[in-house]
């Protein structure tokens, strides 16, 4: 009797000891997924003339899905046009004067050097040669005298010209066009309402790779690295269904565990989060729990 006894107590011993080193089939790791997503922005005010997007399309990059009222800004860039036009004239008739006096002055300059020519022959006078330098001054003088009165035209064209740049680069911007692929998920704005300048139109995600972002504990760093597979599961209908992922990010520094995930007690305990990289099926949802499970041992047991 004394020989069960003591086999029993041995027995429980073992049993104790097995328990306590065998997984106790719980999860590495608590989170829920979510995506990038962007808003993106009206880049123009006016009148939304075509907007087609609803909740829940699938997006591909730089794809046209509308515009924004451009009548005001047509018009004001054919305004412009006539204003440069107008301008132009103007300048014309200073540059045809100026095109003249520099006819003038290179005549002047061949006759210049006519006369050097002469003079070393000694066949002309210093007072020819000095009577040539006088006109040639006076050529370049009525140049210099013409550029000035024509420079506030030519600055006036400039001016015109970088307002036109202006315009079309706002003509450009009434265009809608999405700038990353992904799902709507949210609208805010409908055809034929006024927008203004930054205010939000939709929401997107790119929803085909979600991330999972979980709380780990300093001791269970060593266990991770970026790159790492890791497997994930997510509540099914009877059982649980598993996904494979990758972790893609480690937080360089400490937190304090996120209270909406953790009980009282375990909010005072310090944390990494981690992101993990996992391809959707579309059965992954953005705020949807999941479970990490850091190796195959854990998944065995569960």
């Amino acid at each position: 009797m004394k020989n069960y006894k003591h086999i029993l107590v041995l027995s429980i011993i073992a049993i104790s000891l097995f328990s306590c080193n065998k997984d106790n089939g719980k999860a590495d790791g608590y989170g829920n997924f979510e995506a990038t997503e962007i808003t993106i922005s009206a880049e123009n005010n006016g009148k939304l003339m075509q907007f087609n997007v609803n909740e829940g399309d699938v997006l591909t990059k730089e794809q046209f899905i509308g515009y924004i009222d451009t009548i005001p800004l047509s018009l004001k860039r054919e305004q412009l046009q006539v204003s440069k036009a107008i301008i132009s004239s103007k300048s014309k008739g200073v540059l045809s004067q100026i095109s003249v006096l520099n006819a003038k002055l290179k005549t002047a300059n061949t006759n210049k050097t006519r006369v050097k020519n002469l003079i070393k022959d000694n066949a002309g006078t210093q007072k020819q040669l000095d009577d040539i330098q006088g006109e040639i001054n006076v050529i370049k003088n009525q140049i210099r005298s013409v550029e000035i009165q024509n420079a506030p035209v030519v600055n006036e064209l400039k001016a015109i010209d970088v307002q036109l740049k202006q315009i079309d680069d706002q003509i450009e911007k009434s265009k809608i066009v999405n700038p990353v692929s992904g799902t709507v998920l949210t609208k805010y704005a409908e055809p034929n309402e006024i927008t203004a300048f930054g205010k939000p139109l939709y929401k997107i995600a790119d929803l085909r790779t979600m991330q999972l972002r979980v709380y780990v504990s300093e001791t269970q760093l060593a266990n991770i690295k970026i790159g790492q597979e890791v497997s994930i599961k997510i509540d099914d209908a009877e059982t649980m269904k598993s996904y494979n992922g990758t972790i893609s990010w480690i937080a360089s520094e400490a937190e304090f565990t996120p209270k909406i995930i953790q009980t009282k007690e375990e909010r005072v305990a310090l944390v990494y989060a981690v992101k993990i990289d996992v391809s959707n099926d579309g059965s992954l949802k953005i705020g949807m729990p999941a479970e990490l499970w850091l190796n195959d041992s854990n998944n065995n047991n569960q």
